[in-house]
């Protein structure tokens, strides 16, 4: 089976017993300057066996690995499918202050929960055997389950996240709906930086959206640091206590 194909199938099995599929991913997390951005794709099990899933979700892939052309005809179709009822999709954003304060972990965090309060809130969901998945004890003393959904997102396990989650490596490689939202938070952050490109000419943003490439690291020794700057990212890659090498330059 091609890999892209596994995808789908690997959705089928993730969503036995479950109504609903739910998978998260985020953008912008290893990036210099500019918002990291986290999108939520709900699908379900008709979804996975219907006619665009069966006959156009193999052009589906993480985010990095595609073209920016491809990203923006594939989000164009997950627009169609969200007002034709077939996929619900949501995003989230954590802005740069936010990452100031939280740290990108905590600003990732609230970017995915963001994300998937637009699509229910967290006492919507079944509980889990971990109580420090639930941010505090009035959402479990309000908690009732009215939702059944089983919610995959890529990367290691989040603690203490009101939203009860499978936790799956690499997972924008291995599930449809993750991959999909990966789809969703690049595009959707992709064009913020565009805009931010805008505001602050100079710096590049719209080609290299904020990742910390050699132009963008020599146009801020030129022009210093603009309001979508990261300050503590910005200060120790300049201070040479990180390797660019090891930044995410295309999530």
């Amino acid at each position: 089976m091609p890999k892209r194909r596994q995808l789908r199938a690997f959705d089928l099995k993730q969503i036995y017993s479950f109504e609903s599929l739910i998978g998260v991913d985020e953008a912008g997390r290893g990036a210099l300057a500019g918002p990291v951005v986290a999108a939520a794709v709900v699908v379900n099990q008709a979804f996975l066996e219907g006619r665009w899933a069966v006959g156009r979700s193999g052009r589906v892939n993480d985010s990095k690995l595609l073209t920016p052309a491809d990203r923006e005809e594939l989000f164009a179709e997950f627009e169609a499918l969200a007002a034709q009822g077939q996929i619900h999709a949501h995003h989230g954003t954590a802005h740069v202050a936010e990452i100031e304060q939280l740290n990108i972990l905590g600003a990732t965090k609230l970017a995915m929960r963001r994300a998937l309060e637009g699509i229910c809130p967290p006492t919507a969901f079944a509980r889990k055997t971990e109580p420090d998945l639930f941010a505090s004890a009035e959402e479990m003393e309000n908690f009732s389950p009215t939702v059944s959904a089983h919610i995959v997102i890529d990367g290691l396990r989040l603690r203490n996240f009101p939203y009860p989650h499978t936790p799956l490596v690499n997972g924008d490689g291995r599930s449809l709906c993750i991959a999909m939202a990966s789809i969703v938070a690049k595009v959707t952050r992709d064009r913020l930086m565009n805009t931010f490109d805008a505001k602050h000419p100079g710096y590049g943003f719209a080609q290299h959206k904020g990742y910390g490439t050699e132009e963008h690291r020599d146009a801020v020794r030129r022009l210093g640091r603009c309001p979508q700057h990261r300050e503590l990212f910005l200060r120790k890659l300049l201070a040479r206590r990180v390797d660019p090498a090891q930044l995410d330059m295309f999530g």
